[in-house]
């Protein structure tokens, strides 16, 4: 079963992440339990959009995935955001926190 950050939806998967903008470098930290989202810092600064296109580019890259097959459902101005991640499974998402 999933974690709760993590959440089966239409063939693809929905995660709950936290960004950190304006850091040193763009990466995907891991989880922070006691948010219970997935942490990613991105160099780019939360302005017009720019944090928000690093953030799913940061994703894709990690993932596999084509950047056109992501999208933020929810917290589009927010550090709270969830994304959408087509045809890439839970269990795929999960499986690469623990390599």
């Amino acid at each position: 079963m999933p974690p709760d950050w993590l959440r089966e939806a239409d063939g693809g998967s929905i995660v709950d992440i936290y960004v950190q903008a304006s850091a040193n470098k763009t990466e995907i930290i891991g989880i922070e339990p006691w948010r219970e989202r997935l942490k990613i810092s991105v160099i780019a600064r939360p302005r017009g959009g720019q944090a928000n296109r690093e953030v799913l580019q940061a994703l894709a890259e990690w993932t596999g995935a084509k950047a056109s097959e992501l999208s933020i459902v929810s917290g589009h101005s927010s550090r709270r955001k969830s994304v959408r991640i087509e045809r890439i499974e839970p269990s795929r998402i999960n499986s690469l926190l623990e390599d």
